[in-house]
């Protein structure tokens, strides 16, 4: 079985495992949002946080990056199970189609898996549903998990966006929110990009904060 899985939030910048192919794309009629919580990486049961989870929305793209596991059974299913403890908040696995820059018509890849929640509260616990920004900003400014605070996780999806050539409005903005939160600035500058309270020129690169492998990070 080799497989494709679609990454939109932390699997961009830190995929986690081994794979032998990534490409940068989006799929159509879905949008990112802050909708889904997180209680066991960036967050906890008492102070969830809120990661990313998919809305489908007509006419709507969400880009992100493809990889590939192939090289046998052993990998592919080492790979998938890692995937599901790691998504264990989504309850479920969709297939979509898959497009790269240029061409929008034809898909490049068929059944690629993306990890999905079903957007309802009675049948999915971990759904928070949506609430205004300056609401999502102050959670996402103070939950904090094993893995690390969720402000982080938000400011690390900003600049991988930016880093594949596709910024994420939502992103930016509920970015800017939470600095205005932690008082670290009021908004991003088109010309720069912010992580944290740091503010980096471009278009010199800027590498983001070094990842320590943590298993299951999110």
């Amino acid at each position: 079985m080799v497989f494709w899985v679609f990454g939109y939030g932390s699997l961009v910048w830190n995929p986690g495992f081994d794979y032998d192919e990534k490409i940068i794309g989006f799929i159509k009629d879905y949008r990112r949002v802050f909708d889904l919580a997180c209680i066991d990486h960036r967050g906890t049961p008492e102070n969830p946080a809120r990661t990313c989870t998919l809305e489908q929305k007509e006419g709507e793209i969400c880009w992100g990056a493809a990889y590939c596991v192939r090289g046998g059974p052993e990998k592919e299913k080492l790979a998938m199970q890692y995937l599901e403890r790691r998504e264990c908040e989504y309850d479920q696995k969709t297939l979509v189609n898959f497009y790269k820059e240029g061409d929008s018509m034809h898909p490049a890849l068929t059944g690629v898996i993306v990890f999905t929640s079903t957007p309802d509260k009675e049948n999915n616990k971990y759904y928070l549903g949506p609430a205004p920004l300056h609401d999502m900003a102050r959670q996402i400014a103070t939950a904090y998990g094993p893995c690390g605070n969720n402000r982080d996780y938000l400011f690390f999806l900003e600049k991988a966006m930016y880093d594949i050539g596709h910024e994420d409005d939502l992103v930016i903005e509920l970015a800017n929110e939470v600095r205005k939160v932690l008082g670290t600035a009021n908004v991003r500058p088109k010309d720069k990009i912010l992580v944290g309270s740091a503010q980096l020129q471009h278009p010199p690169h800027v590498a983001i904060p070094t990842l320590q492998p943590i298993a299951l990070d999110r």
